[in-house]
C-alpha cells in the first residue's frame, strides 16, 4: 500500500470529492434498479408512488406497493448496509494489519461470527427475541474471539507476520466451518434454513433487520470516522505510529472492536458473503489514494453499489430461482484474490 505522503493533498482531494459525488450517484441508481428489477418488473412511476406513498403515511392495497415497499426496498437497503459493514471492516483490517488482502472472510472473522451466531439459534431458539438480541450478540463474541485467536496465532515477539495473519485466518475459518456443520449435525430441523443462510442471502429479509444493522452500522463506524488520522499513521508501522502520539495497542483493540461490530451486523442478518471487504478497499485505494479521510467513505459507498448489484444479479439470472448473493461474489472475490496474490509477489 502507498504511504499517505506520497499523495499531494490538493489533488487527492479534488479527486476524493469527484469520487464521492459519483458513487453516490452510482448508489441511488442501483438502489432504483433493484427495486424496479426482479422475478417481476415493477415500472420507474410506480415505484416512485409506492416509496411516496409510504413516507406520507397513506397506505395502499396495491400489488406494487406491497411489492415494493414490503419486500424490495428493505432488502435492497439492507444490502446497502450489508456492503458497506463488509468494506468498512475490510479498510481497517488492511490498515491495522498493514495487509492488503486481509479481509473479514480471510482473515476468519465472518466464519466466527458465522459459529457464534448459529450457536446462539441452538441454544436460545428461533423466536423474534432470540434472532433480534441473541444472534447479533453471538455473532459479535464469535466475531471478536477469533480476531483475537488469529492475531495470537501469527503474532512473534509482538508483531504480527503477513503471512502468518492469512494463513492463521484461513485455517481458522476453516475450522470454524466444520463446527459449525458439527452443531448443525445435532440441529437437523433447522439445518436447511442455516445451510442457506451461511451461503450468503437477503432473501425474506424485514425493516427489522434494517434497523437491527443500521444501528450496529452506525455505532461501528464512528471510530473510523473520529480516527482517520491514526489509520493514516498505523500504515507507517506501530514504532512510528507510536512516536507521532498515537497509542498503538489501545487504538488496536478499539478498532478491531468496530470491525468486529461491523462484521456481527453484517454477517447475523445477511450470512457469509465472502471478499466485499477485500475487493472495494483496493479498488477505491487505486482511485482516491491511501489517506483514509476519502478512502472510507469511498470504500463503504462502493461496497454498499457492489452488494445491491450483486443481489439483483442473484435475484435475475436465473430466476424465478435465486441464487445466494454469496455465491456471486464469491464467483467475483476468488480471481481478484488470486490476482492480489500474484500481484504481491511481483512486486517483492
Amino acid at each position: 500500500m502507498r504511504s499517505p505522503s506520497s499523495v499531494t493533498p490538493s489533488s487527492d482531494t479534488r479527486r476524493g470529492v469527484l469520487t464521492l459525488t459519483g458513487l453516490g450517484v452510482a448508489l441511488v441508481l442501483a438502489i432504483v434498479a433493484g427495486v424496479a428489477f426482479g422475478a417481476v418488473s415493477v415500472p420507474l412511476g410506480d415505484v416512485v408512488g409506492a416509496i411516496s406513498r409510504s413516507v406520507a403515511g397513506r397506505g395502499s392495497t396495491a400489488l406494487a406497493d406491497a411489492v415494493v415497499v414490503d419486500l424490495r426496498l428493505p432488502r435492497v437497503l439492507l444490502a446497502a448496509l450489508v456492503g458497506a459493514s463488509l468494506a468498512l471492516a475490510g479498510v481497517l483490517y488492511q490498515a491495522l494489519f498493514k495487509n492488503p488482502l486481509a479481509d473479514p472472510y480471510v482473515l476468519g472473522v465472518s466464519s466466527g461470527a458465522g459459529l457464534g451466531a448459529t450457536l446462539a439459534l441452538t441454544v436460545f431458539g428461533t423466536s423474534f427475541a432470540a434472532r433480534a438480541l441473541g444472534v447479533p450478540v453471538g455473532a459479535f463474541l464469535g466475531a471478536i474471539l477469533t480476531m483475537l485467536l488469529v492475531v495470537r496465532l501469527a503474532s512473534r515477539r509482538g508483531r504480527v507476520d503477513a503471512t502468518s495473519l492469512l494463513l492463521a485466518g484461513i485455517a481458522i475459518s476453516y475450522t470454524l466451518s466444520a463446527l459449525t456443520s458439527f452443531v448443525l449435525v445435532f440441529e437437523r430441523q433447522s439445518m436447511t434454513s442455516v445451510v442457506f443462510w451461511m451461503m450468503g442471502g437477503l432473501g425474506s429479509r424485514t425493516w427489522g433487520h434494517v434497523a437491527l444493522l443500521a444501528v450496529m452500522f452506525a455505532a461501528g463506524a464512528i471510530v473510523p470516522l473520529l480516527f482517520h488520522r491514526e489509520l493514516d499513521l498505523m500504515l507507517l508501522g506501530d514504532e512510528r505510529a507510536g512516536q507521532l502520539g498515537v497509542r498503538v495497542e489501545r487504538f488496536k483493540l478499539v478498532a478491531l472492536g468496530a470491525a468486529s461490530l461491523v462484521v456481527a451486523g453484517a454477517v447475523s442478518v445477511s450470512g457469509l458473503i465472502g471478499f466485499v471487504g477485500l475487493m472495494m478497499p483496493h479498488m477505491m485505494r487505486l482511485i482516491v489514494g491511501p489517506r483514509h479521510r476519502l478512502l472510507l467513505p469511498a470504500s463503504v459507498l462502493a461496497g454498499a453499489i457492489a452488494l445491491v448489484v450483486a443481489d439483483l444479479l442473484a435475484r435475475v439470472v436465473l430466476a424465478p430461482v435465486e441464487i445466494p448473493v454469496g455465491i456471486v461474489t464469491a464467483l467475483a472475490g476468488g480471481p481478484f484474490f488470486v490476482w492480489l496474490l500474484v500481484r504481491k509477489e511481483r512486486l517483492r
